[in-house]
């Protein structure tokens, strides 16, 4: 009865042996995708990083912390910004990164994601107020450009990659608004004056070539004249009164008594 009982107990110490070696070995077995990598600890200490595909992780004794590599999408909270010319204005921007050292940005950095985030709200404050109004709004690729290469010289030591910063809005007060509109408008009709301005000189040139053709060429003259007379007569009208030529009254002026 004896052996029976031994007997007994190493089965069921055996089942028991496996069923938890079964345990074991159903939560050694991870399953990482292809945009996922694992960052292994070993009794808490770097030992690689794996993945993807399956791979095996000892509990208790390893420990793992997956990473995702695909491009995130991080929306910068509006900032209040005063620009180098003393205006107030709200900016928020959309920043485009990825991790590309899974090892960098478990170990360097306690949350790289927060931590990206705060940078780029300091940093959008920084790089904005060095500029003015104007070039907030009429030179935003070169400031995505400055922005995304501040950003990722600083995220790089975290194994992270910003590949893209894009300013979503630039928000203006109301008066700010209506002095921009004022001066718009100003600027326009002072376009106009100078446009009217050129025009009026180079009419002037004109005028004063064709001045200078004529009084060199009688016949140009005589010609421009009887031009304007035909042009004249083909309007619509009752009376014309135009100049008569000196030289027609001369050739009817009374000889002199002395030369008869």
């Amino acid at each position: 009865m004896d052996s029976t009982f031994v007997e007994s107990w190493f089965t069921e110490a055996w089942i028991a042996a496996a069923i938890l070696l079964l345990i074991v070995l159903a939560l050694s077995l991870k399953v990482l995708r292809e945009y996922e990598r694992g960052v292994v600890f070993m009794l808490g200490r770097f030992w690689k990083v794996k993945g993807p595909g399956l791979i095996i992780v000892i509990p208790v004794i390893q420990q793992m912390v997956r990473v995702d590599l695909r491009v995130r999408v991080l929306d910068v909270p509006q900032q209040d910004v005063i620009s180098r010319d003393n205006v107030s204005v709200k900016v928020n921007a959309v920043v485009y990164y990825r991790v590309l050292d899974a090892q960098r940005a478990i170990i360097q950095v306690e949350d790289f994601h927060g931590a990206t985030s705060q940078l780029a709200q300091t940093t959008l404050r920084s790089v904005l107020g060095q500029h003015e109004l104007d070039e907030m709004l009429a030179e935003r690729e070169r400031l995505n450009a400055d922005l995304q290469r501040l950003l990722d010289d600083q995220t790089e030591a975290w194994g992270v990659k910003v590949a893209n910063v894009e300013l979503k809005h630039v928000d203006l007060d109301e008066s700010m608004i209506r002095a921009i509109a004022k001066q718009a408008e100003a600027e326009r009709g002072r376009r106009a004056k100078v446009i009217d301005a050129e025009g009026e000189l180079q009419a002037a040139e004109r005028f004063l070539e064709a001045a200078r053709i004529l009084a060199q060429q009688p016949q140009a003259m005589q010609l421009r004249y009887l031009t304007t007379l035909l042009g004249i007569t083909g309007d619509r009208v009752s009376t014309i009164v135009f100049p008569l030529p000196m030289e027609l009254l001369n050739a009817f002026a009374r000889p002199d008594k002395d030369g008869d």
